[in-house]
């Protein structure tokens, strides 16, 4: 699966921001798809993921702020943002795989998108 994010940006503390990830290539309904965000010196690290059917899968940090969504007749999945915090800001990448927490569990990754969020 080839995966292209975008919507990344600069937003103020409290705002919102929707990431997008588009997918290409085989099967994209049979993966679970993923997002994590790796901040400058630090790991890479898992933000949410769902299922073909809709299971999803957050990170204590964004949960109730963060919503993921996918689109199987669009091959797309979204990450709607909101209330964003200074914390939040990382680079973030889409992944496809089985619904897990841990990279290594995602076989194809995206190029990455910038979000950046000012105190």
């Amino acid at each position: 699966v080839q995966l292209q994010a975008s919507g990344g940006g600069l937003v103020q503390a409290g705002g919102s921001l929707t990431l997008s990830c588009a997918a290409s290539g085989r099967t994209f309904s049979s993966n679970s798809m993923g997002w994590f965000r790796q901040a400058p010196g630090k790991e890479r690290e898992f933000v949410a993921a769902i299922t073909w059917a809709g299971t999803t899968l957050y990170t204590n940090s964004v949960r109730g702020r963060f919503s993921i969504s996918r689109d199987n007749a669009k091959n797309t999945v979204n990450l709607q943002m909101n209330s964003l915090k200074p914390e939040d800001t990382a680079v973030y990448y889409c992944a496809a795989g089985r619904l897990s927490r841990r990279s290594d569990d995602y076989d194809d990754w995206g190029q990455g998108t910038q979000v950046t969020v000012s105190s």
